[in-house]
């Protein structure tokens, strides 16, 4: 009696990351003004007040920056940050580090409540992933505010 083999179908997962560029040639993040000046260089200038976005600046273990990915584009009250999404993105990078930031199209730089509880939520998942949560960044365009320069962090 022959035993009939089943075949499953099943997705493969491929991991990839390329630069093409050697790691010194990168900007190195030393404070949140640096970290600021690498991010209105990328905002979309002509929606930063219209449109809120979720951005993150991913790092290695010495502050330089692998790469800045949009999570997320809303409305003018808000927008969403999944974590799973820039948790998977920050592994499949191997970032060591990674700085939040977004922007108030209100011009407003004071976190709100949401704002608060979404940074200790994923403050808390990085320290499980073993990647450091370094600040939240609120972006205006002529100003900003910084998570861990007001002991937020």
């Amino acid at each position: 009696m022959v035993q009939e083999t089943k075949i499953y179908k099943v997705a493969e997962v491929q991991i990839s990351y390329r630069t093409d560029y050697k790691i010194q040639e990168r900007p190195q993040i030393n404070s949140s003004n640096d970290a600021y000046d690498i991010l209105i260089q990328h905002w979309k200038q002509g929606s930063i007040e219209y449109l809120e976005e979720f951005k993150v600046i991913l790092l290695n273990t010495n502050n330089r920056v692998l790469g800045i990915v949009d999570i997320s584009v809303g409305g003018l009250q808000g927008t969403l940050a999944d974590p799973k999404v820039i948790f998977a993105i920050a592994l499949k990078t191997n970032s060591s580090k990674i700085i939040l930031a977004h922007n108030h199209p209100s011009g407003n730089i004071k976190p709100s409540n949401t704002d608060i509880k979404l940074t200790q939520k994923l403050k808390e998942g990085g320290k499980l992933l073993e990647i450091d949560v370094c600040d939240h960044i609120i972006v205006t365009t002529d100003r900003y505010y910084s998570f861990a320069d007001e002991c937020m962090m």
